[in-house]
């Protein structure tokens, strides 16, 4: 358990600590997946690369990798482009801080090169 905590960063333990919660707490999951789906979908006017597009500034100033990767990979499959990416990483810059910018920078270079040998 401690190497799990001293490691949250990595993916498998996230994905272990999820499957722990979704068949210990299945129906509060899914009430936060619908919830998260309707305000995603049905929110608001906004566009849905514009709505990743935000989620990916979000992410990237929490500082919540394995979101950050998720949104990433979300916005490329609904037509985002690199550019647009790393321009929303760009513009955390300012207001959050230049090191969040650059952990993103790096995330989304080892996103695309992943996808890329695939």
């Amino acid at each position: 358990m401690n190497n799990d905590v001293n490691n949250i960063h990595n993916s498998d333990t996230i994905e272990k600590n999820l499957k722990y919660f979704t068949e210990k707490h299945g129906e509060i999951y899914e009430a936060y997946e619908n919830y998260g789906r309707l305000v995603h979908e049905k929110g608001g006017p906004l566009d849905e690369k514009t709505r990743w597009l935000i989620k990916i500034a979000l992410s990237t100033e929490c500082q919540n990798e394995f979101s950050l990767r998720t949104h990433i990979l979300k916005a490329l499959k609904c037509g985002c482009t690199k550019e647009e990416i790393e321009h929303v990483l760009l513009l955390v810059g300012p207001t959050c801080g230049f090191p969040k910018t650059m952990k993103g920078l790096l995330i989304l270079r080892n996103v695309l090169e992943k996808e890329a040998d695939k």
